[in-house]
């Protein structure tokens, strides 16, 4: 989402057009027309207002020359109390609960946590930032991130403190503000501020499965068997919870055909590499014959590839089923199909 100073505001068009003129309108407005729009509409349009201070002058001429009755309400530029007028607008015009779940997504976006601001850096810099840092502070800070950057993360990691941490973060329940502040305190102020009101559950064995979905097989493997070593239980929970590329044999045929439709021939070429017959015969029986005869060939006449392309295709596969399926477009089972539907 762009930043205020990257909107063209003197000459608005499409969304941001609209978000001028909303803002332009004013609160009572603005929240009878968000009654007559879909929640991804306002979500998109919400967005955009919620990075408009000012609006110049000329910007809101061009847009009320639609609207020629309005044209006298518009001196100068307009002054708009941002997070206040989306405030208001938002509980007025929708269910409390949905208007809530709007205002924090987008406040989120206008003040990043601490955690989202991670997300921008690369791993190795992460680990610069973690390396001086307790095991229990890694273990929260890994289990705020999305679990490929958690996953690319641990890899860089001393593999010393890997197990470990993985260990700590399927114990974690809810983490206190004044653990989350503390973390804050020591990594550098100009990169890090959080502000966290309620206790928040971040961790668990489904957030270890989570993120070793994203790291490579031998470093999975590995981690597996020391987490067993020392529980067994746990270590149990998690490989359930996992979901492997050759899971997919147990999904039905009406969910291979839509993340058919999302991956490119090259990605699925290269996943299938390694993939056993029967994985590779359940995607080809869900292509055209064309389609299928040309990929089987193309396989058979793959040379030898690197093991880690072949499984970070895979992963790459893994995370738009998952998408798909967090979209509710397709039903994947845990590892093993084990999911039961009622």
């Amino acid at each position: 989402m762009p930043l205020e100073k990257d909107l063209d505001l003197k000459n608005p068009h499409g969304p941001i057009k609209a978000a001028v003129f909303l803002l332009a309108m004013g609160e009572a407005f603005t929240s009878e027309v968000f009654k007559y729009l879909g929640e991804e509409e306002v979500r998109k349009v919400s967005s955009l207002m919620a990075r408009i201070s000012n609006i110049p002058g000329e910007g809101v001429q061009k847009v009320l020359q639609e609207v020629r009755e309005k044209m006298a309400m518009v001196q100068g530029e307009v002054s708009v109390p941002v997070e206040s007028f989306l405030k208001k607008v938002l509980f007025s015009s929708m269910p409390p609960e949905q208007a809530q779940q709007i205002y924090d997504d987008i406040m989120r976006q206008l003040h990043p946590s601490t955690f989202q601001k991670l997300s921008s850096l690369e791993p190795k810099v992460i680990v610069n930032f973690l390396s001086n840092e307790h095991p229990q502070t890694i273990a929260v800070i890994l289990a705020h991130l999305e679990p490929q950057l958690a996953g690319h993360v641990l890899g860089e990691l001393n593999e010393r403190l890997q197990a470990d941490v993985m260990m700590r973060i399927a114990n974690l329940e809810k983490i206190s503000p004044d653990i989350v502040a503390e973390i804050d305190r020591v990594l550098e102020e100009e990169l890090f501020s959080v502000e966290m009101s309620d206790a928040t559950k971040v961790g668990g064995a489904e957030k270890v499965a989570e993120i070793l979905n994203n790291v490579d097989r031998a470093l999975e493997d590995t981690l597996m068997e020391q987490i067993e070593s020392a529980r067994e239980d746990l270590a149990e929970e998690i490989r359930k919870l996992m979901f492997k590329f050759e899971d997919l044999l147990g999904v039905d045929d009406a969910a291979i055909i839509a993340i058919l439709k999302e991956i490119s021939t090259d990605e699925l070429k290269l996943a299938l590499k390694a993939a056993s017959e029967e994985l590779k015969e359940k995607f080809f029986s869900n292509m055209s014959e064309r389609a299928g005869m040309m990929l089987k060939e193309d396989l058979e006449a793959m040379g030898p590839v690197k093991l880690r392309d072949v499984e970070q295709a895979q992963q790459a596969i893994i995370r738009v089923a998952k998408r798909l399926e967090s979209e509710g477009k397709i039903i994947l089972g845990g590892k093993g199909g084990d999911d039961i539907l009622v």
